[in-house]
């Protein structure tokens, strides 16, 4: 069903391709740096006091030649900066030139700095302390900007919460995992979708919980420390351990130490649910706190969590105390993957769909923006900008709005239907906008944990290379018995989908508990049927995060599925498509269907699950649909 694999000759000219591009990226990161050079001087390694006197490395970047007060871009990572390069590089000589100084911090117990590391690196108190520093240097105005992608986001935002005076704005890209809880979501971190966990913390830990590390002597001069900082970048060289494999490992708290992984945190964050309260003593950002600075957010639609993303968004702008605050969030939500926001995008393709011409002028929006509260500039940033600028996939374009989802929208029912044999793509599993009949039909499956669904495509990142992010034809998943198809009818006028797609099953299993995951997929005239996002639910939280409901065999139970998010328009000719099964590995947890702890059991569960739509049990999809 799928195509061929490519010609060794093709596969030859991709290969040089893709060195001629590395070369090209080496040759552009080395005129970076002698630029750099020429127009920046270079702190390098400063130790920088927290008020419990551990001190974290950091780095100062600021324009030659001028004695005047500097606003400030604050990057702060758990990654190893001392070899500048990629989009940090880019940024330090972009902001230099314009006139910022540039400060990079690598969060504590972390290369150089000094101290234990935590998830999100200590934002209300190491955070706001180099907020405090970094203002009462001589050559700062007093005002800081921050930013960064991924994990150099995702601090920022329990930072919001503290309302520094210095912090003036923030640019959080692909922050997610800094989320504890927003609204209905209580993903903690992208530990949890939906009350199932996913699995990309396991191997982010891997590569970067390096808590038992080599140190440098406390007691080292500031001198020494640079230059050694210069032979020892101290960033640890983790063997490759095939994760492919290893990921099957029972019990699943156990994997870290089959792997012989760094000891920490992994199997003590497998013991708390969704709703524990241990999650609100690390870093994460809950909406209980208040958020007090203007922000530019950066999302995407292939990310991890981007449905948690939006509603923070909306959070911030309805329940900032400071309507200065309020009134100035601004949202940019794009069609690539996890932290791809500058890559080049004129025939941009994600996983295998292509999204046209998704150009952004990334770059020119962040630098107006902070020059507008950096510098206080009057550039009519406000005027200018739109509060949400969204890619609509299928239509291929950018669109503007005051708020998300856009005022203009309406929601759309479609219906799950069949004669009771939707299983794989060559049942007779149906979508359809009628109202079921009295007298519905049954679909079961059977879910065994040891053969599971195989994930493919997504919103994921960090997880070991196991699943590539994106949209993919998923006719090869949708060929098993194991997983239900329903599709529409081609559709006589084209459905733009943009904003939340809620999801109801009626479901039924002989097991105490197990997962239902949905897969939203857009089917092109050719058959392609393109994944344009997805969610899960575990069973047992069907009545609230807080608590634990099992089922019984026999009974039927509402599952509000975790919602979606998105924007896409499935155009005429086109076929709306769910899939329903249980399982999405490696990309989420197997549930073992034994309705006891699961992270660490070793024996699973065969299940037999089922899906019911009538009139009694309207399974469907609640889609928000803009209006023409």
């Amino acid at each position: 069903m799928r195509t061929a694999p490519p010609h060794p000759c093709i596969a030859i000219v991709v290969a040089m391709i893709a060195t001629l591009a590395s070369t090209a990226r080496a040759d552009h990161e080395k005129e970076l740096r002698a630029k750099l050079a020429h127009i920046a001087t270079h702190e390098e390694t400063v130790m920088v006091p927290m008020r419990d006197g551990v001190r974290l490395a950091t780095d100062i970047y600021r324009p030659k030649d001028t004695d005047a007060k500097l606003p400030t871009i604050f990057w702060r990572t758990p990654y190893n900066y001392h070899k500048l390069n990629g989009i940090r590089l880019e940024h330090v000589v972009h902001f230099v030139e314009n006139g910022y100084a540039f400060v990079i911090q690598n969060e504590r117990g972390r290369y150089h700095s000094e101290g234990e590391w935590e998830i999100l690196g200590f934002p209300r108190t190491d955070g706001y302390d180099a907020l405090t520093w970094i203002a009462d240097q001589s050559w700062s105005n007093g005002r800081v900007g921050t930013i960064g992608c991924s994990s150099s986001a995702e601090w920022q935002l329990a930072l919001a919460a503290k309302d520094h005076p210095a912090h003036a704005a923030m640019v959080p890209m692909a922050a997610g995992a800094g989320i504890g809880r927003v609204g209905e979501f209580y993903e903690q971190g992208n530990w949890y979708r939906g009350g199932t966990r996913q699995v990309l913390f396991l191997t982010w830990l891997y590569w970067v919980q390096n808590t038992q590390r080599p140190r440098l002597p406390d007691d080292l001069s500031d001198e020494d420390r640079v230059r050694l900082s210069k032979y020892y970048d101290l960033a640890a060289d983790m063997p490759d351990v095939g994760w492919t494999k290893k990921i099957r490992h029972l019990p699943f708290d156990d994997i870290m130490r089959e792997v012989d992984g760094p000891k920490g945190i992994f199997a003590e964050f497998c013991k708390y649910g969704p709703d524990d309260p241990y999650w609100s003593k690390g870093g994460l950002y809950h909406d209980k706190e208040d958020f007090g600075v203007p922000a530019l957010w950066l999302n995407s639609w292939y990310d991890i969590s981007v449905g948690p993303n939006l509603a923070l968004f909306n959070h911030a702008r309805t329940n900032a105390t400071d309507p200065d605050v309020r009134e100035h969030q601004y949202a940019i939500i794009a069609p690539t993957a996890h932290c791809r926001f500058f890559e080049p995008a004129y025939d941009l393709v994600v996983g295998e769909r292509n999204m046209g011409n998704a150009t952004f002028d990334y770059q020119g929006t962040i630098t107006r923006f902070f020059d507008r509260w950096l510098k206080n500039e009057k550039n009519n940033f406000e005027k200018d900008t739109p509060k949400v600028q969204y890619y609509t996939m299928g239509a291929n374009k950018w669109h503007s709005a005051d708020n998300w989802p856009p005022k203009s929208t309406t929601t759309k029912t479609i219906y799950l239907d069949s004669d009771g044999h939707a299983n794989s793509l060559f049942g007779d599993g149906r979508l359809t906008f009628d109202k079921p009949r009295d007298e519905g039909n049954v679909d079961r499956f059977v879910y065994d944990p040891t053969v599971p669904v195989p994930s493919l495509g997504g919103g994921v990142c960090c997880i070991g290379g196991m699943v590539e992010p994106g949209s993919f034809d998923q006719r090869d998943i949708e060929a098993r018995a194991d997983v239900l198809v329903y599709t529409s009818e081609p559709l006589d006028e084209p459905i733009n989908v943009t904003g939340s797609v809620r999801i109801t099953l009626y479901v039924s299993s002989d097991a105490k508990d197990t997962d239902f995951m949905v897969k939203l997929i857009d089917v092109h005239p050719d058959g392609r049927a393109f994944n344009v996002d997805d969610s899960a639910q575990r069973v047992r939280y069907r009545e609230g995060y807080d608590r634990e409901v099992f089922m019984e065999d026999g009974k039927v139970y509402e599952l509000p599925i975790s919602p979606m998010t998105t924007s896409n328009v499935f155009k005429k000719g086109h076929r709306i498509r769910l899939e329903v099964t249980s399982s999405n590995f490696p990309r989420i947890e197997r549930n073992l269907n034994t309705g006891g702890p699961n992270y660490n059991e070793s024996d699973p569960v065969t299940a037999h699950n089922a899906v019911h739509h009538s009139r009694t049990h309207p399974s469907c999809i609640v889609m928000t649909v803009l209006d023409n």
